[in-house]
């Protein structure tokens, strides 16, 4: 009985010895710190920027009521600045934004009755809109819409003096409100700025025209516009840390 104890017990310190040994010959596994989540670029906050851009579109000049009217296609730069607000739900962004612009868009054509040349000159616009827009990494693609504001200035000048006077009777400035609706995308190159491209068509009713004549006959008008702007803006926020 004592052999045979003796025998287990040295069964049992070699298999410990053996088990021992080959844990020691597995090679312990490195340690692997966990990498941090992505940088994610943040469209939240309030943003101020600066833009320019061209503008062209059609506008026309006719007898009240129903007429035949002149119409011509102004064109020419136009530069301002924007402000809005953003909110980021995962990938959406919802903003609100307004935009003013000093314009020089302006074109001519002779008027219904020949003895005058019909001109219109958009000296500024403005558009107050909301932002609806799906962003990828830093870039962010939107449609927009809301409300448009013109300044425009109108001229029926005789074509023999280039004056107010005779057949025709002078200049009318007036604004008006309509809509405005366009596309745009934005794309975020450091963590406070970004730079956009957009396109906005503005749309107005007509408007009648009062001191503007010609042979005694009252004027009506008619303006739409299609800008294309590029500009830049400066958020007041930065890139976070993806929460996934």
């Amino acid at each position: 009985m004592n052999r045979f104890g003796f025998v287990c017990a040295a069964v049992v310190s070699l298999t410990g010895l053996s088990i021992a040994a080959s844990a020691a010959d597995i090679a312990p596994r490195p340690y692997t710190k966990a990498l941090p989540p992505a940088a994610v670029y943040n469209w939240n906050g309030f943003y101020v920027g600066a833009h320019g851009g061209y503008g062209w579109g059609q506008a026309s000049l006719y007898a009240t009521p129903g007429g035949r009217p002149s119409i011509h296609r102004p064109s020419g730069a136009l530069a301002g600045g924007q402000v809005g607000y953003n909110w980021q739900v995962l990938a959406w962004v919802f903003g609100v934004e307004a935009d003013g612009d000093w314009a020089n868009i302006r074109g001519s054509a002779p008027c219904p009755n020949p003895i005058a040349a019909c001109a219109s000159e958009t000296r500024a616009l403005a558009s107050f809109r909301g932002r609806f827009g799906w962003a990828f990494g830093p870039a962010l693609l939107y449609a927009t819409g809301g409300l448009g504001y013109a300044n425009s200035r109108y001229s029926a000048l005789s074509v023999a003096t280039g004056l107010p006077g005779g057949a025709s009777n002078g200049f009318y400035s007036g604004y008006r409100w309509g809509y405005t609706i366009g596309a745009g995308i934005e794309y975020g190159f450091a963590p406070n700025w970004s730079a956009k491209l957009e396109y906005l068509h503005y749309g107005f009713d007509a408007v009648d025209a009062p001191r503007l004549t010609i042979n005694v006959v009252e004027i009506g008008t008619t303006l739409r516009v299609d800008t294309v702007k590029a500009g830049i803006n400066y958020r007041f926020g930065g890139p976070i840390l993806a929460k996934y």
